[in-house]
């Protein structure tokens, strides 16, 4: 599937990686480009749900971190080699809904998709081995704990009290196979929210275990992550001591509590009165890497509340900005050294009847095939009871399977 849909422009390929994480699908996928939304207004996705009203079809797509400039008067001023648009929604030619047992194929009317099957089944990728990049970082480890005491400044002054900080770690003239990438990483780190997404010459290479919002029949849910320990994989006994430890340590269910808050409010103003509530609350889910502590927060669509609204209202997510959400964003642009782009943004789709589903671009690679640049980005939550040192090496801890994938 992957090497059929890489020869598209526009290519999403969603996976599961077999997580019953309130799942729909095992792994969907759409290629090809069938309409594009046009931008109207102001906003880049302004008229999307009518867009969607009008074709009743399914709509691929992302929004870039930087789509917050629409939202409130903020701007992105940093590097930025990768370049992904702040919004793109499309219409695919081709709809993959693959389980374990069948493959549900959307086309047009009339569509040979048993010439296709055969065509799919018949592509055979042919890759040369590639050196593998070498990541360079836009900060030392001195100059990323400096930057972190001067945030911890910013929150004594009562500028704000959560920000995720995030730092890339880059590599210029790189050439990978970007699918090859993805099939490592996919393979060192599965979890439920992967993605491999082209759109035109840049690609993402995605592990996320992070949903940011997915709505059936008006009922939305998002369910942040924050809070992180390393895995033992080796030692069954230290790896439950790590996986308590998160559960009872104190800054990282402060964390947590803060941004459930913050998604609360933020689901408040689209969802029905007395609606939302929070269904799990600082529960601690493994992954192949790391333990992460979750939250489920969801709540009833108000009627007649269109896609763009609910992403107006809470996006971007609060566990990739902090708390308050507009002030932490100004302090990110101010101490990050290159602009996020896609990474903490979202991608996903929309189903022909409304639903929807859309995860928390983390644990990514970022190419930009034409330039040659690769990006990988990883961050933590500062507070005022961080320790620098231990946020650095939670960044590391994050870093760790991008870099073995690029091996």
């Amino acid at each position: 599937m992957l090497n059929f849909g890489i020869r598209f422009s526009n290519f999403c390929f969603l996976e599961n990686n077999e997580y019953d994480f309130d799942k729909s699908y095992e792994c969907i996928a759409g290629m090809g480009g069938l309409q594009f939304y046009p931008h109207q207004g102001d906003s880049p996705i302004t008229g999307l749900s009518d867009f969607h009203e009008r074709n009743r079809d399914w709509i691929f797509g992302h929004l870039s971190y930087d789509y917050k400039n629409h939202i409130d008067e903020l701007h992105s001023d940093n590097y930025d080699r990768i370049n992904f648009p702040d919004a793109f929604f499309f219409i695919p030619e081709l709809v993959f809904i693959i389980s374990e047992h069948e493959v549900r194929i959307g086309a047009e009317e009339g569509y040979d998709t048993a010439r296709l099957m055969k065509e799919i089944y018949a592509v055979v990728l042919s890759s040369e081995e590639n050196e593998a990049p070498e990541l360079s970082s836009r900060f030392s480890r001195v100059e990323y704990i400096d930057s972190v005491t001067q945030l911890q400044q910013q929150i004594a002054r009562g500028d704000c009290y959560e920000i995720c900080f995030c730092q890339e770690f880059f590599s210029e003239n790189a050439e990978i196979n970007p699918i090859d990438v993805y099939l490592k990483l996919n393979t060192i780190s599965p979890n439920p929210f992967s993605a491999f997404y082209k759109y035109q010459d840049k690609f993402l290479m995605c592990a996320s275990p992070e949903r940011f919002l997915k709505n059936v029949e008006n009922n939305i849910i998002s369910q942040p992550i924050k809070g992180t320990a390393r895995r033992a994989l080796n030692d069954l006994i230290e790896d439950e001591q790590q996986r308590n430890s998160l559960s009872l340590n104190p800054k990282e269910r402060a964390e947590n509590t803060m941004i459930v808050d913050l998604v609360r409010n933020d689901l408040s103003k689209v969802c029905a009165k007395g609606s939302v509530e929070v269904k799990e609350f600082l529960e601690i889910y493994s992954f192949p890497q790391v333990h992460q502590m979750i939250s489920t927060i969801g709540g009833k669509l108000k009627d007649g509340v269109k896609i763009e609204e609910i992403f107006h209202a809470t996006f971007p997510m609060g566990s990739m900005t902090g708390a308050p959400k507009k002030r932490a964003m100004e302090l990110i642009e101010k101490y990050e050294r290159t602009r996020r782009g896609l990474y903490s943004g979202t991608v996903g789709y929309i189903a022909p009847n409304g639903d929807f589903d859309f995860n928390v671009v983390i644990r990514s690679i970022l190419y930009n095939e034409k330039r040659k640049y690769l990006s990988v980005n990883a961050g933590s939550a500062i507070t005022n009871k961080s320790n620098s040192e231990k946020e650095f090496e939670e960044c590391m801890i994050k870093l760790e399977a991008m870099k073995k994938a690029l091996l």
